[in-house]
């Protein structure tokens, strides 16, 4: 219960430290949760589930209060606890990393992500689904551009809204079900009709936090005026929320629904693919460019999930996490551009590479990663969900294909125009150590998946196993 438990206790520590301690301890704090999880991870059977806490009974209304991770899980964790880290240490220069408020709800962001990957009852990750909600809605309101209200209601009712119809479909589901535990869920008998209509409430809560196209529009606006921290926790791996519970709950609890689902949902994903793509290569707002490159991105993540194969599964869980990396490292570029130009516009930046080497390089390396060059997670995790597009059909595996093109025009432009060129600006601070130490942590392990997935691939093959076996078993039963 430790996974829970140090983050609950280090964010409300997090409140009453005083101002001048709190940049090291936050750090520290992150430090230390990424380690426990680590040494999880070190002593993990992959090919068993462990389980956390197993209650004997369930309480009336048929909560279990079981808490338990496979390597799918895991790997949501260790990637969880890397991001809270790797924002702890962005911050460390900067004003929310020295406000106790900040750093508390940052380690209440982290609880209630620990607690949705380990729940293994619907009503817990429904519960912490929505708690994520409130620490991230005060970050963005506390720490946020002081013109973000409308943006920020907007993303609260799309997200709290979309989550209802989740809410609804596991109320639906428990009426087929001895208890709302997973195990109970995935065997019971729900026909056909009904498992379509409980997809699609899922549907409606995942597609909002994907985003999903056309249900992005909360996205680029937010991002354009959350602080780093709050971009990179939304961008890294609350979205990841989602397809993570896309891939664990919605598919394999109404499985009868996905042929309804897939063919749209490919299609939008990859709709999502060409229109983030084609909007990021004209966009001028380099957060903007950066926030529909994700959307593009994410649709091939979103497609691939609902391919539903090992393969593409696979090739997710690669993905998932070179995305997470990749968005915290971008991010933490347009905020070093944006507070030394004091403007996010690209045609107001330019020659930062001349006067300052140290970020031009480390910016070309981000860039590089993003395009998914060989040797590079990116490219393991690409490979894997454009081939599983193009089994299920050719001509949408073509398009999805497209994101390799698109991508690198988009990036390459964004780089050229903010780090080559006329100089436009006559001093530029170049990194501290802190940022530094981000971005060789960021490259270390895309270059270290990219060359050997094994490290993700063997570690969820396992429990990506055992979920499709356990659909298969299941639908068998029920027929």
């Amino acid at each position: 219960m430790e996974l829970i438990l140090l983050p609950l206790i280090f964010g409300i520590i997090s409140f009453f430290i005083p101002r001048s301690w709190v940049k090291t301890t936050n750090v520290l704090f992150a430090f230390a949760s990424l380690v426990a999880i680590s040494i999880k991870c070190v002593f993990f059977n992959p090919d068993f589930m462990e389980i956390i806490y197993d209650p004997i009974a369930h309480s009336r209304i048929g909560m279990t209060f079981e808490f338990g991770y496979d390597g799918i899980g895991l790997i949501m964790l260790m990637l969880s606890n890397l991001v809270v880290f790797l924002v702890a240490l962005s911050n460390f220069n900067r004003t929310e990393g020295s406000s106790p408020l900040f750093n508390g709800l940052l380690f209440l962001m982290q609880f209630g992500l620990n607690g949705l990957f380990i729940s293994q009852d619907a009503i817990l990750f429904y519960v912490f689904w929505e708690f994520t909600l409130i620490p991230i809605f005060f970050i963005l309101y506390w720490f946020g551009a002081k013109d973000n209200q409308r943006n920020l209601l907007k993303f609260f009712l799309y997200t709290l809204l979309g989550s209802l119809g989740m809410l609804l479909s596991i109320l639906y589901m428990a009426s087929f079900s001895n208890s709302f535990g997973y195990e109970d869920l995935l065997y019971s008998a729900i026909p056909a009709k009904a498992a379509c209509w409980i997809m699609t409430g899922f549907l409606i809560a995942f597609a909002v936090k994907i985003p999903l196209f056309p249900f992005h529009t909360w996205q680029p606006p937010t991002y354009a005026t959350a602080p780093m921290a709050g971009t990179m926790m939304l961008s890294a791996i609350m979205l990841k929320m989602a397809l993570f519970g896309m891939m664990k709950w919605m598919i394999p609890l109404s499985f009868d629904g996905l042929e309804n689902w897939k063919l749209i949902i490919v299609i939008l994903g990859i709709v999502g693919i060409l229109y983030g793509a084609f909007i990021a290569m004209r966009e001028k707002d380099i957060k903007k460019v950066f926030a529909f490159a994700s959307i593009s991105h994410l649709g091939l993540i979103a497609a691939g999930i609902m391919i539903f194969t090992m393969q593409s599964l696979q090739g997710a869980m690669v993905q998932m996490v070179n995305h997470s990396l990749i968005a915290i490292g971008l991010f933490l570029c347009a905020d070093i551009l944006e507070k030394r130009f004091g403007t996010r516009d690209l045609t107001a930046m330019g020659g930062v590479a001349k006067i300052a080497p140290m970020f031009g390089f480390w910016y070309a390396v981000i860039t590089f990663i993003a395009l998914s060059v060989p040797m590079t997670a990116g490219f393991i995790g690409e490979f894997f969900l454009i081939k599983s597009i193009f089994d299920y059909q050719w001509i949408l595996g073509v398009l999805a294909s497209l994101t390799l093109v698109l991508g690198a025009v988009y990036m390459i432009r964004t780089y050229q125009m903010s780090s080559i060129g006329a100089l436009k600006i006559n001093t530029f601070q170049d990194l501290q150590w802190n940022e530094i130490t981000v971005f060789v942590i960021i490259a270390m392990l895309a270059v270290a998946i990219g060359l050997y997935p094994s490290l993700v691939l063997d570690f969820v093959k396992p429990s990506i196993q055992n979920m499709l076996n356990a659909v298969k078993d299941s639908n068998t039963l029920i027929r």
